[in-house]
């Protein structure tokens, strides 16, 4: 198969100096609304995938995503948003960046060009094949990415990628391959835009179904969120009032007193109240 990066492809839309700030929101909206659709094509990927992920992590294993840039702030973003919201420990899903933290911040020059620091940031989380790797990469060519998931090959570790590019060589050294494919940028060549957008939404169904199917949510509702400020022990409340039909003061009691939503539940039914 023929390698076109439609990441870089030029952009639909000229002389973009030139359009007014109506002409460019909309515009650049209009290009937003295919990106759904681009990310519904990919489901059964992203499916098997997931399939592949609870397993491990039912068996003790971690996910990981690394990527450089946009895609490995994308990654990061993901991971640190998963203890506050499922109530898991930080070392459970790790976003890792080319460059390290400096990185989430500010671009470190040439990092993502390394072939071989990639594997060694994983070295330092002890990785094992009990553990999950996903290379964020909308090109699909960073050698940071497709080098770490050819090492995590080799030691049977499970691998998968994001990219929005067909039959790029991360694909083809992924054992999982997700590509979402949303052609070209409003700006020519800005993946942080429609590619970002796509890989952020297949983040968020990736890691909220995997914790999902971990048992991480009762109902609807995050029932192992952390109880960090005042908007959520708020929401823990009203889950409790809902959940088992009582007052406001008793469901904030309850709550305060287990710090927990699901906690409160599992004692206050026992009669431990």
């Amino acid at each position: 198969m023929s390698f076109t990066k439609t990441t870089e492809q030029a952009s639909n839309y000229n002389h973009l100096e030139k359009m007014n700030v109506s002409e460019l929101l909309k515009n650049i909206n209009s290009e937003d609304k295919t990106i759904p659709l681009a990310v519904e094509k990919v489901i059964p990927s992203i499916e098997k995938f997931v399939i592949a992920i609870v397993e491990k992590m039912k068996n003790g294993g971690r996910l990981f995503y690394v990527g450089a840039g946009t895609s490995g702030r994308l990654g990061i973003l993901d991971a640190s948003e998963c203890p506050p919201t499922f109530g898991v420990p930080h070392n459970l899903v790790i976003g890792i960046i080319a460059g390290g933290d400096t990185a989430i911040r500010k671009a470190v020059e040439f990092a993502e060009d390394s072939t071989t620091q990639c594997w060694e940031d994983l070295k330092k989380y002890e990785i094992n094949n009990t553990d999950t790797v996903i290379g964020i990469a909308a090109s699909g060519t960073t050698p940071y990415v497709i080098s770490g998931l050819q090492k995590c090959n080799e030691h049977y570790i499970l691998t998968g990628c994001i990219t929005c590019n067909e039959g790029s060589p991360l694909s083809k050294v992924s054992k999982n391959p997700i590509e979402v494919v949303v052609g070209p940028e409003f700006v020519t060549g800005s993946s942080r835009m429609k590619a970002g957008t796509a890989q952020k939404l297949i983040l968020n169904m990736i890691s909220t179904s995997v914790m999902i199917q971990l048992g991480k949510v009762k109902g609807n509702k995050m029932v192992d969120m952390q109880l960090s400020n005042n908007k959520l022990v708020d929401r823990g409340t009203r889950m409790l009032m809902e959940e088992l039909n009582i007052s406001e003061e008793i469901a904030n009691t309850l709550l305060l007193k287990y710090k927990n939503v699901r906690t409160a539940i599992i004692n206050y039914t026992n009669g431990n109240k």
